[in-house]
């Protein structure tokens, strides 16, 4: 089953985000696990175990979830690529400034610009299907 154009999109922006997204995901943490350190220094609040607290507050966020979720995925589809699928996604996803076309990301990965592109489109898809986006 081919994606919508929606969601093709969408993963790609993703792939474009996820270093973005990993330091999100970490100052996220560092927020919860930060907050509980305040909380057990101002008093008690009423929870017996701040550690539990902490953790559970990880656990339970629905946006880091998420983030997490979609990250999870972008990296276990990447373990899975040979290197030069890997190459083709750090260099059009993860270059910046992105100074490259199909034509030279191609080139640097020596295919074909269809061959590139359809394996863009197959990376996504796998992405997409982890997510459950699917």
């Amino acid at each position: 089953m081919k994606l919508t154009r929606a969601t093709f999109r969408h993963v790609e922006a993703e792939l474009y985000l996820y270093n973005e997204t990993k330091k999100e995901i970490e100052r996220m943490r560092q927020d919860i696990i930060h907050a509980g350190k305040v909380q057990q220094e101002g008093g008690r609040s009423g929870i017996s175990n701040p550690t539990a607290s902490t953790a559970t507050r990880l656990t339970t966020d629905k946006r880091l979830q998420k983030l997490e979720e979609v990250t999870d995925a972008i990296e276990a589809v990447m373990e899975m690529l040979d290197p030069h699928r890997t190459k083709l996604v750090k260099l059009k996803y993860w270059t910046k400034p992105q100074l490259l076309t199909w034509d030279g990301i191609a080139q640097e990965v020596n295919i074909s610009r269809r061959q590139a592109i359809n394996w863009r489109e197959e990376i996504i898809e796998a992405i997409a299907e982890r997510i459950g986006w699917r």
